[in-house]
């Protein structure tokens, strides 16, 4: 899929929003991308992880026992990740505030992880997310994310990074908005009311 073709699936699912909003990384922008919506429909989220998991080379793809994302924005896309690549395919969710598995789930030792993110701005939440991880015995070898929204700012994971497409919307600090934005109130949209 081509990037346009990607952002079409994004505008054909009323998606792309336009507004005033505060990101889970704390930081503010004119634009949000809601991928529950996105992936709500089971075809076009089959479509999206397929073109995600082709954008990851052979080898990787070959070496992966295990797709594993972060609760809740990850968890959908992540399981489709699992289906796409043949993997199962589990999540890490943060009841007290870390990201621990839950539900029975567990990880073999020295098992290779694909972390799969709907959305990466910073970056924190997937460091967060390796780290339960590795503490569960595992070893992450890659990350894949629908949309990279860190504009450029090469992020560091740690491990490879392969987003299906970047999208690079500016972001504000709360004392850097524009005029636009400084006299709207900002809409939180996601998944949790911490700042990453």
């Amino acid at each position: 899929m081509t990037d346009d073709e990607i952002l079409a699936e994004f505008r054909a699912a009323d998606a792309l929003l336009q507004g005033h909003f505060l990101l889970s990384s704390g930081r503010h922008s004119e634009y949000y991308l809601q991928c529950a919506r996105v992936l709500m429909d089971t075809e076009r989220a089959g479509r999206l992880a397929t073109a995600l998991a082709a954008k990851l080379p052979r080898e990787l793809r070959q070496t992966i026992d295990i797709v594993v994302s972060p609760a809740m924005g990850g968890v959908i896309i992540g399981h489709e990740m699992g289906r796409a690549l043949g993997k199962p395919a589990i999540f890490v969710e943060r009841p007290t505030g870390t990201f621990e598995l839950r539900r029975g789930f567990a990880i073999d030792p020295g098992a290779k992880v694909l972390m799969v993110e709907d959305v990466v701005t910073t970056g924190l939440s997937s460091r967060e997310a390796m780290e339960a991880v590795r503490a569960a015995g595992g070893e992450v070898v890659a990350e894949a994310a629908l949309v990279d929204r860190s504009a450029g700012s090469n992020i560091d994971l740690g491990v490879p990074f392969y987003p299906l497409v970047a999208i690079n919307f500016p972001t504000y600090a709360e004392d850097e908005l524009p005029e636009t934005l400084a006299g709207t109130e900002a809409i939180k949209p996601g998944s949790r009311s911490q700042a990453a």
